[in-house]
């Protein structure tokens, strides 16, 4: 009885651990098969490459990290990303840098806000999202007339270009954004809120947690995080145009769920999600390494989220 017993704990102790820790050791994996497979891919040159590469997903990423666990999905974020540049762009030449920035930003906040005002008024989050994002995709259509828009200032550059000692500026601003989003879910009230929505809204709701304040707050965390990438994104291309951003929402789903967040709702960490965004990336890398054809990648990714989505339902059950 006794070693029945300390055999049951054990295996316990085994789940728990890989619970916690099994998606860290399929990155540890990853990274030594993609090293035997192609010994570049371990230099250090390549790795700052990567880190530059999945910094755009990565921003993304935080954002849906906040819907999925508050039991919600974003479809928008890869338009509202590409119109977000077209509007940084437009403005760039008439107003100056920051002024666009700062509308870029409220841009992106605001449609998060309309999401999240429409799901609390029971659309379906699928539904809300991908409505959204055609007229966001629209909308990047009517302001540049389909057209492509370059920046116009020098500055701009730096902040998807330029490096923070040896560190590209876009791997320092997904890593400040991280340390944020990290500190809002585990220590504030809003952020626990979030998870509590997720997990049960009915609860939440008997508790005194104001449900429509949380589902627009983390819509509108997921519209600024797009605003972010685009400002990002855009000053490393030094332009925009209708069709940047289109299918990132893909990648940024991925990588949440492959990072652990439940499609459920209530259960995720925006460390893991890091953990998920670096997997995307390095499977990318190795793949174009390996001379992969794009087309072959794009079923790739497709696996993978069917795999991610396929395991987090099998083990919800």
């Amino acid at each position: 009885m006794e070693k029945s017993k300390k055999i049951h704990l054990g295996s316990e102790n085994i789940k728990q651990l890989y619970s916690e820790y099994g998606i860290v050791m399929v990155l540890i994996l990853l990274i030594i098969v993609a090293t035997a497979l192609n010994p570049i891919f371990i230099s250090g040159s390549n790795i700052m490459n990567v880190l530059r590469q999945v910094s755009i997903n990565g921003i993304l990423s935080i954002g849906m990290t906040f819907v999925i666990i508050s039991g919600c999905i974003d479809l928008s974020v890869g338009n509202v990303l590409g119109c977000t540049g077209l509007i940084v762009m437009i403005l760039m030449e008439r107003f100056g840098m920051v002024p666009a920035i700062l509308a870029g930003l409220a841009f992106g906040m605001l449609v998060g806000v309309v999401n999240g005002w429409g799901v609390h008024q029971g659309l379906p989050a699928f539904i809300m999202t991908l409505a959204s994002q055609q007229m966001v995709k629209g909308l990047g259509y009517v302001i540049s007339n389909g057209q492509p828009f370059s920046a116009t200032d020098e500055a701009y550059k730096l902040i998807g270009q330029g490096f923070m000692w040896i560190i590209p500026m876009p791997v320092v601003v997904f890593a400040v954004l991280v340390i944020i989003a990290w500190f809002v879910l585990t220590r504030t009230r809003i952020g626990r809120s979030v998870y509590a929505v997720g997990g049960n809204q009915e609860a939440s709701r008997l508790s005194g947690i104001n449900i429509r304040k949380i589902r627009i707050f983390a819509y509108m965390v997921s519209g600024l995080m797009s605003a972010v990438a685009a400002v990002v994104l855009t000053s490393r291309l030094y332009s925009c145009d209708p069709l940047t951003g289109d299918n990132y929402q893909s990648d940024a789903i991925a990588a949440t769920v492959i990072g652990g967040c439940s499609m459920a709702g209530g259960e995720g960490s925006v460390l893991k999600t890091v953990v998920g965004v670096l997997i995307i990336g390095i499977i990318s890398n190795i793949l174009n390494l390996l001379q992969v054809s794009s087309y072959l990648q794009m079923i790739a990714k497709g696996f993978i989220i069917f795999l991610a989505v396929f395991i987090d339902v099998w083990k919800n059950k």
